[in-house]
């Protein structure tokens, strides 16, 4: 049996261990499965509240999803999501990797270009997510249904398990095209949800356009004030070098007063070591 064959075979209710007539009613009762709530915006690198140009602070909405469709979200993320294939340069939400690792490649690269996705979440609409799924060979009923339960006002609710392997998935085909250009010019590409770095040993700032186009035919937005093309710089909140990657210096400060405390769990110190123990091994296989 093809994979296309099996795909079409696949009825959601019963990989998910629900009935139809559950699924249905949650469906109908959607607006009682979610909470939502605003929140403001911080900078990752200086602590403070992000703001527009006239003073106001941006904020993002969050809509997590409530007990039972959280849970029925977790088991399509653990038994659907999960086994759709992504390109070894996605970084975010996938299993043993993180935005440590996401950085990592960019090591010792002279010219570094990143750029972030403007509302990310919200601009992955339902339409977009149930067609991807047809276009992969799942069919109409099994779409339907995949759609239904992981969107909420038409959109990518940000604050779900399933939100994050359901905007690589939506991402692919972008991801795919970014690829092949980079392979073609000797860059290295990697993403972590909807952080892009590009970067190489020679100047490749003739191709950042084409990067650009490439992500806004896919229907996202670029946020120009997080477009940077220049050499060291910080990468998914990880400072990248010649010779090795290391935490921004709030996190080292942090990690410091961790060290002088009493406190047995000691988060940013184990970040930092979680860092830095990547430039030995880094050392060791060069």
């Amino acid at each position: 049996m093809s994979s296309l064959e099996y795909r079409n075979k696949l009825f959601l209710p019963s990989i998910i261990g629900e009935t139809k007539n559950d699924l249905d009613k949650i469906i109908q009762e959607i607006d009682a499965h979610y909470n939502e709530w605003v929140e403001q915006k911080i900078d990752k690198k200086t602590g403070q509240f992000k703001t527009y140009l006239d003073g106001t602070i941006k904020e993002r909405v969050i809509r997590p999803s409530k007990t039972k469709l959280k849970l029925i979200q977790s088991k399509i993320k653990d038994r659907i999501l999960s086994d759709i294939e992504l390109p070894s340069n996605v970084h975010g939400g996938v299993k043993k990797k993180s935005n440590i690792t996401n950085a990592k490649p960019h090591q010792g690269k002279k010219y570094v270009f990143t750029t972030d996705l403007k509302d990310f979440y919200p601009s992955i609409k339902s339409k977009k997510i149930h067609n991807t799924f047809i276009e992969l060979g799942f069919n109409k009923q099994f779409a339907f249904y995949i759609t239904k339960l992981t969107t909420w006002k038409g959109e990518l609710p940000q604050g779900t398990p399933t939100s994050t392997h359901i905007s690589n998935i939506i991402f692919l085909e972008t991801d795919y095209k970014l690829i092949k250009i980079c392979e073609e010019n000797d860059i290295t590409y990697t993403r972590y949800i909807d952080d892009l770095t590009f970067s190489s040993q020679k100047d490749f700032q003739d191709l950042i356009p084409i990067f650009l186009k490439i992500v806004q035919e896919s229907g996202l937005k670029i946020s120009r004030r997080k477009t940077n093309y220049e050499g060291n710089q910080n990468v998914t909140g990880i400072n990248i070098f010649l010779n090795k990657i290391d935490a921004p210096e709030k996190i080292i400060l942090k990690a410091k007063e961790e060290e002088n405390s009493e406190k047995k769990i000691k988060p940013f110190g184990n970040y930092l070591n979680n860092i830095r123990k990547t430039n030995n091994q880094f050392n060791t296989r060069k």
